[in-house]
């Protein structure tokens, strides 16, 4: 199940927020998602555990539990979709 993962403080590693799940079961991996252009953490990331049950576990246990001063956002992520809202906009050039 793949989980998103919000409000990550941004000195958060990858390897923290591993380490926070695997308190749950297994995790296969934990990515935080990073600006492209200045390589800064973006605040949010992704966690797969292979384990629907150990998924849910890990959802219900962290979602709006503290992390270095930071409250969590923690649910499934939804699946990605082309259609972005945001990008016809800037398209447009107004």
């Amino acid at each position: 199940m793949n989980i998103y993962v919000g409000n990550l403080p941004y000195s958060a590693t990858e390897a923290e927020l591993k380490q926070t799940f695997e308190q749950f079961g297994r995790v296969e991996s934990a990515n935080i998602i990073q600006d492209r252009e200045t390589g800064r953490s973006k605040g949010f990331g992704f966690v797969v555990m292979p384990d629907n049950a150990q998924a849910q576990a890990a959802i219900s246990g962290l979602n709006d539990k503290e992390m270095n001063g930071r409250r969590l956002r923690v649910n499934e992520a939804r699946p990605r979709t082309d259609s972005d809202p945001r990008s016809s906009f800037r398209e447009r050039r107004w």
